[in-house]
């Protein structure tokens, strides 16, 4: 089972999304929150695979709650999937800056939300792709503002910097492969030691380190 955390500052809100997860039948909520302290303090008591964040809540937003999980649990942090009607840039910027494993509108439909959840608990990051082109142009913009990293790009191998830019513009592990003319398989592997060498948990994070460190030109 896939332990959830809700944070919301409205009981309907997190209710309706109890509801619609454990109906899915892989997923539990085992808590929930209506603020960011309070997100915090819960996320350290339950330590949940999945954290349901809310970004505008009173008493403490959910991206300075997704900035004190990700520092304060590192190695063990849960992912944490951002659900919120503001798709505003700054807003889904600012949630990844932090650490946010993913980001999905609370208009979603009921099987996006669960299998959101999923792709997270499995290590996938994910943007709704209503923003993801949107979300992509705010790192290039803010890419722009600051210097590279010295040597960053010298991290990766050639190949593993190939396989993070065409991650970066939003290809699928099956579409890099056919890209590439190699196995899926090699894909993951070339994918999974970048990650491990930048330190990034998932797709998403991994595509925030390249257009922080200037391997991606947009």
């Amino acid at each position: 089972m896939i332990k959830t955390l809700l944070v919301d500052d409205q009981a309907v809100v997190r209710a309706g999304y109890r509801v619609l997860l454990e109906e899915a039948g892989d997923i539990e909520v085992v808590g929930e929150a209506s603020n960011g302290p309070a997100a915090v303090k819960e996320t350290a008591r339950l330590h949940p695979d999945v954290v349901c964040m809310d970004v505008r809540m009173p008493g403490g937003d959910g991206i300075e709650a997704t900035r004190r999980i990700v520092a304060e649990r590192d190695g063990e942090r849960p992912a944490v999937l951002v659900v919120t009607t503001f798709d505003l840039d700054d807003y889904v910027f600012g949630a990844l800056e932090a650490g946010a494993n993913g980001f999905i509108l609370k208009d979603c439909e009921p099987e996006e939300l669960a299998e959101a959840v999923r792709k997270l608990a499995a290590g996938e990051g994910l943007v709704d792709q209503a923003v993801t082109r949107r979300v992509i142009t705010e790192f290039a913009r803010r890419r722009r503002k600051a210097e590279p990293s010295p040597g960053a790009a010298e991290v990766l191998t050639a190949r593993e910097t190939e396989i993070v830019l065409l991650l970066a513009r939003g290809m699928s592990n099956a579409e890099i492969a056919r890209e590439l003319f190699v196995e899926t398989s090699t894909v993951k592997s070339h994918l999974g030691r970048a990650m491990a060498k930048i330190g990034a948990r998932d797709r998403v994070q991994t595509v925030v380190w390249a257009y922080r460190n200037g391997l991606v030109d947009h």
